[in-house]
């Protein structure tokens, strides 16, 4: 089912493969999300079933109590090393950026931090093009300023397959080998593959509204919020996915501030 799921996989395991030849050291963002999570699996397969580097979970914690327990319960079965890196507070974010955004920088500040503490020269993160605008502008393998920025204006050609990985000291290399699969293409293939997925993407009834509810993206409690949806298993969200004019990110409260806001976190750093 679904052969084209086959060519997207090949892309991701020779990008993934050539990020670990040619960037050392070099680390993976985990968010626990259906994203990081078939990223992860896609690592898996590119090594025989291991995983040759560090994960990380950039730790507000304000993750839902269903993704940490998700987490600990696959670090257990897949044998994996994942670095637990606590973000620093939102009282010393910049205070002119809005509320959701402002917790949401939260992360941006942890990852460099992490870069200063482990000086990884290399981030995997399990991003797409189809979620957000600004980020149908990015490349496979992005360079990322000493400083963190990302200049979105000023990219590097990527043909035919051929990445530039050469960046000058002091800055790193963010990598995307998912960055060409859509939303739906990640549950066609977490279907096939049988990947394990966090309980919160398939619909529980509402307590207090008493409408069946599901995320359609993770992220911090306080910022993320359920859907209305009926979806209650992976084929019902394919079927979902298949018909809806919903956002992705509709349960993004940062994506509902000011029009800038995501752009502002980009440029800064942001995943």
């Amino acid at each position: 089912m679904y052969k084209y799921l086959d060519e997207l996989e090949a892309k991701s395991v020779y990008i993934i493969r050539e990020a670990y030849n040619r960037v050392d050291p070099m680390c993976m963002l985990w968010s626990i999300g259906k994203d990081s999570t078939a990223l992860l699996w896609l690592v898996r397969k590119a090594f025989l079933g291991r995983v040759p580097f560090p994960l990380v979970l950039l730790d507000t914690g304000m993750e839902m109590q269903e993704v940490y327990d998700f987490r600990d319960n696959l670090i257990k079965e897949w044998d994996l090393n994942c670095i637990n890196h606590m973000c620093p507070p939102e009282e010393e974010m910049d205070q002119t950026l809005p509320p959701a955004t402002r917790s949401a920088m939260r992360k941006t500040e942890g990852l460099k931090s992490l870069l200063s503490e482990h000086n990884f020269k290399g981030v995997i993160a399990g991003i797409r093009r189809d979620e957000q605008g600004l980020r149908a502008k990015e490349r496979v393998f992005s360079p990322r300023t000493i400083d963190g920025a990302w200049d979105f204006k000023d990219q590097p050609p990527e043909f035919w397959d051929q990445y530039k990985t050469e960046f000058p000291e002091g800055a790193h290399l963010r990598i995307h080998p998912i960055l060409h699969w859509t939303e739906l293409d990640i549950w066609r293939y977490t279907k096939r593959e049988n990947i394990p997925c966090c309980d919160l993407y398939f619909a529980r009834e509402d307590k207090k509204s008493g409408k069946m509810m599901r995320y359609r993206s993770l992220g911090e409690k306080n910022i993320t919020f359920p859907v209305e949806s009926p979806a209650s298993n992976i084929e019902e969200i394919i079927h979902e996915l298949e018909t809806t004019n919903t956002s992705e990110r509709a349960g993004r409260s940062m994506d509902k501030e000011t029009e800038d806001s995501f752009e502002r976190l980009r440029a800064a750093g942001y995943m």
